[in-house]
């Protein structure tokens, strides 16, 4: 459908009892954390630099809402309106996009503005050139411990393909419930005990 790795899914891992958007705060790398932040939080969940950055090329699909981002366009700093990290060209483009985003909060632009619906290798190519959507996004690339695996990632779709596999698959199986910590869910967007 979009394209990308091959990868295997274990079926019959349990769902969490419990959904709240308290229960996964503070799990969850945000998109203003420094990359710092994120790599620590990342490292403490077992993952290394590289499978970081491989997981992170998922944000060659999908989007994000101008809420996450507006602050790199429109008041980045009191003498600096914009983020000049962001390509001008791309940035203009979104300032166009968002220049409504408190009134309508559903606005949002593509992770990827040049193959949003294609699982590639564009995502990283485009963090080279300042089209990183999110912060998070640019700090991959301005980062010394991560630009590397963007490069390479950027230069061979290959490796990212690979890469990212292994890392989704390492994923998958983190933080597993068992027992009776969780339920193996017949719908897998609600709690079987809730009869649709």
């Amino acid at each position: 459908m979009v394209g990308g790795p091959f990868y295997t899914v274990n079926l019959g891992r349990k769902d969490s009892l419990v959904s709240t958007q308290s229960s996964v705060e503070g799990h969850m790398p945000l998109a203003n954390m420094t990359m710092d932040e994120i790599i620590k939080k990342f490292e403490s969940k077992n993952f290394t630099v590289q499978e970081l950055v491989a997981l992170t090329g998922a944000h060659t699909l999908g989007f994000a809402h101008c809420k996450e981002f507006a602050y790199r366009l429109f008041r980045y700093s009191k003498t600096v309106p914009t983020d000049p990290a962001y390509n001008p060209k791309y940035a203009e483009a979104l300032k166009k996009l968002c220049h409504n985003y408190e009134k309508n909060p559903a606005m949002s632009a593509f992770n990827d503005v040049m193959t949003p619906s294609k699982f590639d290798n564009l995502y990283y190519q485009n963090l080279e050139k300042g089209m990183g959507l999110l912060e998070s996004d640019n700090a991959l690339f301005q980062n010394p411990k991560t630009r590397p695996f963007v490069q390479l990632y950027a230069k061979n779709q290959t490796a990212f393909f690979h890469d990212f596999a292994r890392a989704i698959e390492k994923l998958s199986l983190n933080g597993v419930k068992t027992g009776n910590q969780g339920e193996v869910r017949r719908k897998c967007d609600a709690f079987n005990s809730i009869h649709i």
